[in-house]
């Protein structure tokens, strides 16, 4: 593998029952425009992921391979296992069953080397089929100048954000950090962790570049986590942990403030939780994304 140039990007991908995701993700790498990067493959459930790719016909002296020695440890624990194997200068989480456009890295390699970390608009995609479901920030407003309460335009395509925004969003978003700056994984939180990850981001960092184009593809898969039956009552639990994390030990957050807001964005994020199950029930919905979709769908206008 190449040694790190000063900006490049060690990709982290924990692989937990992935045998049949792992290599659309690490292709997604294989496209990249930016060549300057490192995967790092952690294997979560004791498979051999090397041998599952070479077996799809992918191999690159970028890949590393590595494991938990554990089954099902979570996704946080297994990126700390990558994070301890990462060369590069910036890191970045890759869902296993998720995918990079082409031009992720090499759109936020550059903001995140200069500015500690970066940003990017996420689509949600339904995985049986393709379909797309909704995007992190509807692109559509951009082009007419329209920015969502709390983005700032920095630039052509780009736009700031800051943790009161991120905290009002419901579709997951995946940074690229610098290594220096990047916190580790909080192993006891083991279903909002990239959540609590990012507001430890943007508690180091303050405001971050946002790439208004959706370069994250977030795929909603059947019997992924967060497509559950318990789904939302793992999310509730979660939520307790963190709010008891955040009136103890502060969860690692240095800004006052910050721990406040983040407490009270919660309390929101529960209570958009509990109508999530009470439509799951319901039958209205299969998973959290589609039931945000609906509700965006459902609004006047």
């Amino acid at each position: 593998m190449e040694g790190d140039s000063g900006g490049g990007v060690s990709v982290i991908i924990p692989a937990y029952r992935a045998q049949f995701t792992i290599a659309r993700a690490v292709s997604s790498l294989l496209a990249q425009s930016f060549p300057h990067w490192q995967a790092v493959v952690v294997s979560d459930d004791g498979a051999d992921y090397r041998a599952v790719l070479e077996a799809a016909g992918i191999a690159d002296s970028r890949l590393t391979f590595t494991g938990t020695g554990r089954v099902g440890s979570g996704a946080p624990a297994a990126r700390n296992a990558g994070l301890r194997c990462a060369r590069m200068t910036l890191v970045a989480p890759l869902d296993a069953d998720d995918r990079f456009e082409p031009e992720r890295l090499a759109r936020l390699a550059p903001l995140a080397q200069a500015q500690g970390a970066a940003a990017d608009n996420v689509a949600v995609v339904r995985d049986g089929d393709g379909a797309p479901l909704s995007t992190l920030f509807p692109s559509g407003l951009f082009p007419s100048g329209l920015f969502p309460s709390g983005l700032f335009p920095s630039g052509t395509g780009t736009a700031t954000l800051d943790a009161a925004t991120f905290l009002e969003t419901s579709v997951p978003m995946f940074f690229v950090v610098r290594r220096d700056i990047v916190p580790g994984w909080e192993e006891g939180v083991d279903f909002c962790d990239d959540v609590v990850f990012n507001i430890q981001v943007l508690d180091r960092v303050g405001r971050l570049p946002l790439v208004l184009e959706p370069l994250y593809e977030y795929r909603q898969r059947e019997g992924s986590i967060t497509c559950s039956a318990d789904s939302g009552t793992r999310a509730e639990l979660c939520y307790r942990h963190v709010l008891d994390r955040l009136a103890g030990d502060g969860l690692r957050i240095a800004d006052a403030a910050l721990r406040h807001r983040f407490a009270a964005a919660l309390g929101a994020k529960r209570a958009l939780n509990a109508a999530y199950m009470a439509a799951h029930a319901a039958g209205r919905c299969a998973n959290f994304q589609e039931f945000l979709a609906l509700r965006e769908n459902s609004r006047p206008g």
